[in-house]
Formats: structure tokens, C-alpha cells, sequence
């Protein structure tokens, strides 16, 4: 595949395809993404919440890397590579509580919650507990730079990436008046759908709202496709909101409380952003949301969705509630991504085309998969 096969995609909206059928089958081309799009960017792991505690280890496996979510003695959110410096092995295959040290199962050695080796048993021969070349320094364990926001761990794992709050400032911005503590609603409040879908075909339904009619009647009685608006920021997120958002209610009308010092405009609003790569976000005056999309294959995607609160404690039937809700919802979208994964196996697709008026965020992500994978090309043939 070479550059000229992604030329069409950034064209202006009213003449360009969308991506190629590659993009979505091919496990090379999936393969190139990982690097290009999910390794050199701001990608989610996972939610704080994930590890809960001080010494809360998760092991993730992320486009077959074995990674590492631990939570500190101190309480800090950390991502690791899940190996040990020794021979590799893996260190923490279930999740689970690390007591004291985070000890290697295959020689013993041994690291702190921050990484550092404290360790080696027996490493210069029987009882002798250090050796030559064993610099306990620098064999601590590999760690990833990660970023904490809306409850979800971000990480580069390229390390190429710029500051978390500079690479997504504006959207900070843009949400400052929720930078508030989050809270998980816990157990009831997550849970995962399995998808037979690329990863890419999940942000793109999620960032246009030109479907709801015919996907999502329910929503479509109140929030009508005229109630909502385009949100495209180049090169980092897009998305829609809509001027009409309803709290849910219970029997005895009771609410969510609110997020403090809101102004006036999300009474009745809400938005829902793509955070390139695979984060997908939604807040509203009650309550957010985050998806995160963990890709499995060309054509498996997982989608990991956390429910957040203003308060910690919040009203546990209007919360099951509110999760049932939006896991209805989510539901509703799956024939959709999957209708459109086994469309992509036609050779005579070419992509399609996107609507000027309608298909604005789908098309800058499209845009963005392909200015990334050609800058990733470019580079990869100037080191040949």
C-alpha cells in the first residue's frame, strides 16, 4: 500500500473517500497502526479505578504487548511492562493485591510498587545476593509514561508523544468545569461488550449523530438529529453534542447530583468526544462516561465503559439504572459496527463517502488515521 492510496481520504469532506478496506481486514496494515496510531499517541489502557487501592496490580494486554497497571504504595497510578528485567517472565498474570514486594515467580527477584528492584536472591550463586553486572539501579522495571484524566489511564508507549496537557489542552479546556474528582459507581457501574468490529469502526459511529433516527429511536424521541452539533478539533478529537439532555429520574424523582459550579449551558446539554485514538467520552450535568476500546485483531474490538459520579455515594437503584440505560444503548450500535466490519470484505468498497452536512467528525478521524499512517510510512522508508 503506498502513500497515494490515503491521498483521497484527506481531501476536503465533499470529495474524499473514506479509508481503504485494508484499514479494517488486513493484519499488516493493523499491525502498522499499532505503531502509528495507538503506540506514538495518548491511547487508554484502562480506568484508574481498575486498581483501586495502594498495591492493586491489573495485567493488561494491549496489541499483544503484557502490560502492567499498578497502584503505588503512595496511591500513584502507575503502568509498567509487565516483565521482569531478569529473563523476561511474566510478572503478575491475574489481578490481584501486591503485599509487599512484587516478586517474579521464575528466580525471585523482586520490585517495589514504584519498580525499583530491591532483590535478587542468590544472583551471585548460593547466598549471595548480588553480582557483577547486576545493577539493581538501573533493572528496575520498565515503566510507561501515563497520564491520568476523566478517570482513564493514558499512555505513550512510544514515549515520542507531547505532555498529556499539551497534546489535549484545548479539550481540557473545553471540559474544564468537570475538573472535579470523579467518582466510579463500582461494580455496578462497568462492564464490557465484545465486538466483531476494527477499533476504528466504534469511533466513527460514536462521533456522528447523523444515525440516531434509525439506531437509537429511544434517544431520538427527545434528542432529536436536530438538537445536535459537530465537534471537530483537527488532529486530536471530534465528536457531537446536543442541546437536549434529560436526567434520568427515579420513582420518587430522585437525581444524580450535579457537578459543582456548571454553568448554565449544561442544564440541557451534554457531549460526546472521540479522544484519538480510542478514548471515547461523554459528559453531562450528573454524570460521564468513558469507553475505552481496546483492539483485538482487524476485526475484534472490546469496548471497557465506566460510568463516574459527582459524589461517592449516589443512589444505588438509580445507578443500575442509569448503567442498564446506556448499555441498551451501546448495544443498539453493535449491528452497526459489525454490518459495516462485514462490508469491508466487498473488493469493491472503496471507502465510500461522507456527507458535508452530516459526516464532519467522521471524516477528520478518517483524515487523522491517514495524514498518521502516511507521516509512519515516510519515516519508515527515510530508515531504509
Amino acid at each position: 500500500m503506498t502513500h497515494s492510496d490515503l491521498d483521497s481520504v484527506r481531501r476536503p469532506i465533499a470529495t474524499a473517500h473514506g479509508l481503504p478496506n485494508a484499514h479494517y481486514t488486513d493484519p499488516a496494515v493493523f499491525a502498522e497502526e499499532r505503531d502509528a496510531l495507538l503506540a506514538a499517541e495518548w491511547a487508554g489502557l484502562g480506568v484508574a479505578a481498575d486498581v483501586p487501592e495502594p498495591g492493586d496490580a491489573r495485567p493488561i494486554d494491549f496489541l499483544g504487548m503484557p502490560l502492567l497497571l499498578l497502584r503505588d504504595r503512595a496511591g500513584v497510578v502507575r503502568v509498567f511492562h509487565n516483565i521482569c528485567r531478569h529473563r523476561g517472565m511474566i510478572l503478575v498474570d491475574a489481578p490481584r493485591r501486591i503485599e509487599g514486594a512484587l516478586r517474579c515467580p521464575y528466580h525471585s527477584w523482586c520490585y517495589s510498587t514504584e519498580g525499583r528492584l530491591v532483590s535478587t536472591p542468590h544472583v551471585g550463586g548460593p547466598g549471595q545476593n548480588t553480582a557483577t553486572g547486576i545493577d539493581r539501579d538501573t533493572l528496575g522495571l520498565i515503566e510507561v509514561r501515563s497520564h491520568i484524566w476523566m478517570g482513564v489511564v493514558w499512555s505513550n508507549l512510544s514515549g515520542d508523544a507531547a505532555p498529556f496537557v499539551e497534546h489535549h489542552a484545548d479539550l481540557l479546556a473545553r471540559w474544564g468545569e468537570f475538573d472535579h474528582p470523579l467518582h466510579h459507581g463500582g461494580a455496578d457501574s462497568c462492564f464490557v461488550l465484545d465486538v466483531a468490529c476494527n477499533w476504528k469502526l466504534a469511533v466513527e459511529n460514536y462521533c456522528e449523530s447523523y444515525h440516531l433516527p434509525w439506531v437509537h429511536p429511544g434517544l431520538n424521541t427527545y434528542s432529536r438529529l436536530e438538537d445536535h452539533y459537530h465537534i471537530e478539533a483537527t488532529d486530536r478529537y471530534s465528536g457531537q453534542g446536543t442541546h437536549v439532555y434529560r436526567q434520568l429520574t427515579g420513582p420518587e424523582d430522585q437525581r444524580f447530583a450535579d457537578f459543582d459550579g456548571l454553568s448554565p449551558k449544561w442544564d440541557t446539554a451534554a457531549e460526546y468526544i472521540a479522544a484519538y485514538p480510542n478514548v471515547l467520552l461523554g459528559v453531562h450535568r450528573d454524570h460521564a462516561f468513558a469507553i475505552v476500546l481496546t483492539p483485538k485483531g482487524p476485526g475484534h474490538t472490546q469496548e471497557q465503559i465506566h460510568l463516574f459520579y459527582p459524589e461517592a455515594d449516589t443512589d444505588a437503584d438509580l445507578r443500575a439504572r442509569n448503567t442498564a440505560q446506556w448499555k441498551d444503548v451501546f448495544k443498539e450500535d453493535i449491528f452497526v459496527v459489525e454490518g459495516m466490519q462485514r462490508g469491508r470484505h466487498a473488493p469493491a468498497f472503496d471507502g465510500g463517502r461522507f456527507s458535508a452536512a452530516m459526516d464532519g467528525p467522521t471524516h477528520m478521524f478518517h483524515a487523522w488515521v491517514a495524514a498518521r499512517m502516511q507521516h509512519h510510512r515516510a519515516q519508515a522508508e527515510a530508515a531504509e
